[in-house]
């Protein structure tokens, strides 16, 4: 719907702090933000509020830099409204990178339900297909290594990657089935995982409107400490050691995930603050959909 601002809307505080959490704010802060523009509509007398009004108000909350760019992006929100087709948000990254996270408050704030992972793909695909039918997928993306025979080894100086695309071969199958699906069922959908690799899936499917990123996280030592703070998180459910001793494969996938990322002309997502990550993805997905909207 229009932004309530007063005019084709009436203005709600709730309406309004949810529009400003699709630009990639947090939610403690669109609400103040809304707040503050309810409290000044009363304070004038007025029933309605332009957007350079609300900029004003929001400055004094995010500074003028941020909500200039929270105004931009507002801009730019009534654009993904025009869209009927429906969005499939594809985050790609390595292990431990935060893509789930990320893709998961991004379908929040973009009301999509239906949010699912390559890895709950790949796990389906190992109830069928036993390990001596398909080897790879019976192994986590950084140890699809294990599943390479000794010939298939000495055929590549780089196992880990050899095996990763192996196994990324296979799960593209059913990735490309879901999106196909989701298309055809006018479903929007986010869907995250390592093996959304950049020029190994299909990105265009009729009538829906589709947005790929890949999630890395440069610095080493900060990607090592989301294991950590991943295993606080879940109480031990992943066991920590296995992926910190894994970490140089894992950042060797990233390498070769942000270098196709690169080649295919893929938006690169840098994870060092969790907040600014989920605006860059809500800034990618609302600034795609201003220039299809545009090009008609």
């Amino acid at each position: 719907m229009p932004l309530p601002l007063g005019d084709e809307i009436p203005f709600s505080k709730g309406l309004m702090a949810r529009a400003l959490v699709v630009t990639g704010l947090d939610p403690e802060r669109s609400y103040l933000i809304a707040h503050r523009a309810d409290r000044d509509l009363a304070d004038r007398g007025v029933s309605t509020l332009d957007l350079d009004r609300l900029a004003e108000l929001a400055a004094d909350v995010i500074g003028s830099e941020h909500a200039s760019t929270m105004i931009g992006r507002l801009k730019r929100l009534s654009a993904l409204q025009q869209l009927e087709q429906p969005l499939l948000l594809l985050v790609g990254g390595a292990t431990g990178t935060g893509k789930s996270t990320i893709a998961t408050e991004a379908a929040h704030r973009l009301g999509i339900t239906r949010v699912t992972s390559t890895d709950f793909i790949r796990q389906t695909m190992r109830a069928f297909f036993s390990e001596e039918f398909m080897p790879s997928v019976h192994y986590s993306s950084f140890e699809a290594r294990l599943a390479l025979t000794r010939a298939e080894e000495e055929e590549s100086g780089d196992a880990a990657i050899l095996g990763f695309l192996d196994q990324t071969r296979n799960v593209v199958v059913g990735v490309q089935a879901a999106l196909e699906r989701a298309a055809t069922e006018h479903w929007s959908l986010v869907l995250e995982g390592v093996h959304l690799v950049p020029g190994m899936i299909a990105t265009e499917f009729p009538g829906a409107f589709v947005v790929q990123c890949v999630v890395a996280i440069e610095d080493e030592n900060l990607h090592r400490g989301h294991f950590w703070v991943r295993d606080y998180a879940t109480e031990g459910l992943r066991p920590l050691e296995k992926y910190l001793d894994a970490l140089p494969q894992i950042r060797q996938i990233q390498d070769y995930l942000v270098e196709r990322a690169r080649r295919y002309d893929v938006p690169v997502i840098v994870n060092e603050s969790l907040d600014r990550a989920i605006g860059d993805v809500m800034d990618l997905v609302l600034r795609r959909a201003d220039q299809l909207v545009s090009v008609r």
